[in-house]
């Protein structure tokens, strides 16, 4: 299984993930209105995180600056062996889980 196949079948088994074509090509995954990150093929996954996150995950050399906006939130993970694989599902995780506590924060403010 490729790894866009492998990352995709995964990122897309959590509850309420759906994925579709991302604006700059690739496939993209999110939880309601908010992208969780996206894949340009097997060669790269660009995920956004709070800037201060982004910096620590950077720092531990878990990804590297995206390329188009380095000084954003966006990070990016090269693609390039079985690990990196593993490595994108983490990051993947922890966008959704972010996500997930953000959007139950928003609607139980709702129902007050």
């Amino acid at each position: 299984m490729r790894a866009s196949e492998r990352i995709a079948a995964e990122v897309t088994s959590w509850e309420g993930v759906t994925s579709g074509p991302h604006a700059f090509g690739g496939v993209e995954f999110r939880l309601g209105r908010r992208e969780l990150g996206h894949l340009h093929g097997d060669r790269l996954a660009d995920l956004p995180f709070p800037k201060r996150e982004r910096d620590r995950l950077i720092a531990e050399g878990r990804a590297r600056e995206h390329r188009w906006v380095p000084d954003s939130g966006w990070l990016s993970v090269d693609l390039r062996e079985d690990g990196d694989v593993d490595t994108v599902i983490g990051l993947f995780r922890q966008a959704y889980q972010r996500a997930a506590k953000a959007r139950s924060a928003r609607s139980g403010s709702a129902r007050r």
